[in-house]
């Protein structure tokens, strides 16, 4: 049996350490997923070419860090109600309802329906869905049951947020559930959500 294990991070970088963790300890690439908001263009996206597909060649994994597993395949893709996002693995695949860079900025799907599909609950997959609208990374496992805890500590370690903790945040605001038909967030409203969770982080 496995479990498909997500986690939330408020930081791009942490994001990419806990997918190498998850690499080196055996998780294949095929089962790891890593969903990135790029409203910001912080990921460079010279690749889109003339038609609007995504080629996958060796800038776009050097930019966004990855020199060969999951991140050297990041495709940059737009999926209703999260706006611009680079992406990589079997959850933003499900969520395009196609192969990542196969529809340039077109492609379109549900990403709560991938990640209930994945087995996390209604309410985790809202939470994490609304994560990554705010500005968030999501880096999503489909680990078997023996190496569950090893993962999740992979994730853990780097600042991985659950859904329980961070849907807590979003509810204390009076949100309730991720709207695809909500404008994505501004790059202005972004930088105002990480900076108020850097903040709770200051010691």
């Amino acid at each position: 049996m496995s479990r498909t294990i997500s986690r939330l991070f408020d930081d791009y970088s942490d994001a990419k350490a806990a997918v190498h963790e998850l690499e080196r300890i055996g998780v294949p690439h095929h089962d790891l997923s890593i969903v990135a908001n790029n409203a910001h263009g912080d990921h460079d996206v010279s690749d889109v070419n003339d038609h609007g597909d995504v080629t996958r060649g060796a800038s776009t994994g050097a930019v966004l860090g990855g020199v060969g597993g999951l991140l050297a395949g990041l495709g940059l893709l737009a999926i209703p109600g999260l706006g611009p996002i680079v992406a990589a693995g079997w959850l933003a695949s499900t969520a395009a309802g196609a192969a990542i860079g196969g529809v340039g900025g077109a492609a379109t799907g549900s990403i709560v329906g991938a990640l209930k599909n994945a087995g996390h609950s209604e309410d985790e997959a809202n939470v994490y869905s609304e994560g990554v609208r705010r500005g968030g990374t999501l880096v999503s496992a489909r680990v078997p049951d023996g190496l569950v805890g090893e993962a999740e500590a992979a994730l853990n370690s780097h600042r991985g947020v659950d859904a329980a903790t961070r849907g807590a945040d979003y509810r204390r605001s009076g949100w309730t559930r991720f709207d695809e038909t909500a404008a994505p967030y501004s790059e202005d409203e972004i930088e105002r959500e990480r900076a108020s969770y850097r903040r709770e982080t200051t010691y």
